[in-house]
Protein backbone atom coordinates (compact mmCIF):
# COMPACT_ATOMS: atom_id res chain seq x y z
CA UNK A 1 0.00 0.00 0.00
CA UNK A 2 2.98 2.16 -0.12
CA UNK A 3 3.12 5.36 -2.88
CA UNK A 4 3.09 8.94 -3.88
CA UNK A 5 0.44 11.20 -4.31
CA UNK A 6 0.89 14.07 -5.81
CA UNK A 7 -1.57 16.93 -6.80
CA UNK A 8 -1.55 20.15 -8.50
CA UNK A 9 -3.68 23.44 -8.52
CA UNK A 10 -2.11 25.57 -12.27
CA UNK A 11 -3.23 28.64 -13.04
CA UNK A 12 -2.24 30.91 -16.12
CA UNK A 13 -2.47 28.37 -18.49
CA UNK A 14 -3.09 29.26 -22.14
CA UNK A 15 -6.90 29.08 -23.39
CA UNK A 16 -5.85 28.36 -26.54
CA UNK A 17 -4.21 25.24 -25.75
CA UNK A 18 -5.98 22.30 -27.47
CA UNK A 19 -5.87 20.67 -24.04
CA UNK A 20 -7.46 22.98 -22.40
CA UNK A 21 -10.64 22.31 -24.29
CA UNK A 22 -10.76 19.25 -26.48
CA UNK A 23 -11.04 15.63 -25.19
CA UNK A 24 -8.90 14.32 -28.06
CA UNK A 25 -6.01 16.40 -27.43
CA UNK A 26 -5.91 16.18 -23.69
CA UNK A 27 -6.09 11.85 -24.37
CA UNK A 28 -3.25 12.40 -26.69
CA UNK A 29 -1.31 14.85 -24.06
CA UNK A 30 -1.69 12.75 -20.96
CA UNK A 31 -1.15 9.16 -22.58
CA UNK A 32 1.99 10.91 -24.51
CA UNK A 33 2.95 11.75 -20.95
CA UNK A 34 2.03 8.51 -18.85
CA UNK A 35 4.23 6.25 -21.74
CA UNK A 36 7.25 8.68 -21.43
CA UNK A 37 7.31 8.15 -17.59
CA UNK A 38 7.69 4.77 -18.32
CA UNK A 39 3.74 4.10 -16.52
CA UNK A 40 1.13 1.64 -17.70
CA UNK A 41 -2.27 2.48 -18.49
CA UNK A 42 -4.81 0.41 -18.10
CA UNK A 43 -7.94 1.93 -18.82
CA UNK A 44 -9.11 5.99 -19.73
CA UNK A 45 -12.21 7.69 -19.71
CA UNK A 46 -12.54 11.77 -21.10
CA UNK A 47 -15.39 14.12 -21.32
CA UNK A 48 -15.54 17.56 -22.69
CA UNK A 49 -18.28 19.71 -20.39
CA UNK A 50 -20.93 21.62 -22.07
CA UNK A 51 -20.55 25.26 -22.15
CA UNK A 52 -22.80 26.64 -18.84
CA UNK A 53 -24.88 29.29 -19.45
CA UNK A 54 -23.85 31.35 -16.77
CA UNK A 55 -19.70 31.84 -17.56
CA UNK A 56 -18.22 32.93 -21.19
CA UNK A 57 -16.16 31.07 -23.08
CA UNK A 58 -15.44 27.32 -24.03
CA UNK A 59 -15.90 24.32 -21.14
CA UNK A 60 -13.21 22.56 -20.02
CA UNK A 61 -12.15 18.42 -19.92
CA UNK A 62 -12.32 16.15 -17.89
CA UNK A 63 -9.97 12.81 -18.07
CA UNK A 64 -8.72 9.98 -16.08
CA UNK A 65 -6.18 7.20 -17.46
CA UNK A 66 -6.20 4.18 -15.10
CA UNK A 67 -2.78 2.70 -14.28
CA UNK A 68 -1.18 -0.58 -13.48
CA UNK A 69 0.64 1.40 -10.68
CA UNK A 70 -2.52 3.56 -9.64
CA UNK A 71 -4.20 7.01 -11.93
CA UNK A 72 -4.07 9.88 -13.24
CA UNK A 73 -6.71 12.86 -13.53
CA UNK A 74 -7.00 15.59 -15.22
CA UNK A 75 -9.84 18.55 -14.80
CA UNK A 76 -9.36 22.21 -16.93
CA UNK A 77 -10.93 24.89 -16.31
CA UNK A 78 -10.64 27.41 -19.22
CA UNK A 79 -12.84 29.93 -18.11
CA UNK A 80 -10.32 30.45 -15.13
CA UNK A 81 -7.18 29.04 -17.02
CA UNK A 82 -7.08 26.83 -14.39
CA UNK A 83 -5.83 23.05 -14.20
CA UNK A 84 -5.91 20.38 -11.55
CA UNK A 85 -3.88 17.27 -11.37
CA UNK A 86 -3.60 14.08 -9.53
CA UNK A 87 -1.07 11.41 -9.93
CA UNK A 88 -1.08 8.49 -7.93
CA UNK A 89 1.27 5.56 -8.26
CA UNK A 90 2.11 2.76 -5.87
CA UNK A 91 4.96 1.06 -4.97
CA UNK A 92 4.34 -2.46 -5.01
CA UNK A 93 6.98 -4.33 -6.13
CA UNK A 94 9.68 -1.18 -6.48
CA UNK A 95 9.13 2.48 -6.22
CA UNK A 96 7.99 3.98 -8.57
CA UNK A 97 8.21 7.44 -7.43
CA UNK A 98 10.87 8.89 -9.77
CA UNK A 99 7.95 8.05 -12.64
CA UNK A 100 4.78 9.61 -10.92
CA UNK A 101 7.34 13.43 -10.82
CA UNK A 102 8.39 12.26 -14.62
CA UNK A 103 4.77 12.54 -15.44
CA UNK A 104 3.71 15.44 -13.33
CA UNK A 105 6.67 17.22 -14.84
CA UNK A 106 5.41 16.27 -18.10
CA UNK A 107 1.93 18.06 -17.60
CA UNK A 108 3.37 21.00 -15.94
CA UNK A 109 5.34 21.48 -19.29
CA UNK A 110 2.64 20.75 -21.41
CA UNK A 111 -0.18 23.01 -19.59
CA UNK A 112 2.60 25.96 -19.08
CA UNK A 113 1.01 28.11 -16.03
CA UNK A 114 2.31 30.69 -15.00
CA UNK A 115 1.83 29.47 -11.29
CA UNK A 116 1.54 26.21 -9.33
CA UNK A 117 0.99 25.10 -6.45
CA UNK A 118 2.66 21.33 -5.70
CA UNK A 119 1.54 18.82 -3.16
CA UNK A 120 3.09 15.39 -2.56
CA UNK A 121 2.03 12.91 -0.18
CA UNK A 122 3.70 9.49 1.01
CA UNK A 123 0.71 7.22 0.71
CA UNK A 124 0.30 4.12 2.75
CA UNK A 125 0.94 1.79 6.53
CA UNK A 126 3.21 -0.84 7.06
CA UNK A 127 1.64 -4.06 6.82
CA UNK A 128 2.51 -7.38 7.96
CA UNK A 129 3.45 -9.64 5.07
Amino acid sequence: MQGLHLTADLVGCPIQLPQMTDAAALRRTCLDAVRAAGLQPVGELFHRFAPHPAVAGPAGVTGVVLLAESHLAVHTWPERSGVTLDVYVCNLGEDNSVRAEALLQALLDAFQPTRQAVQRLQRGVETEP
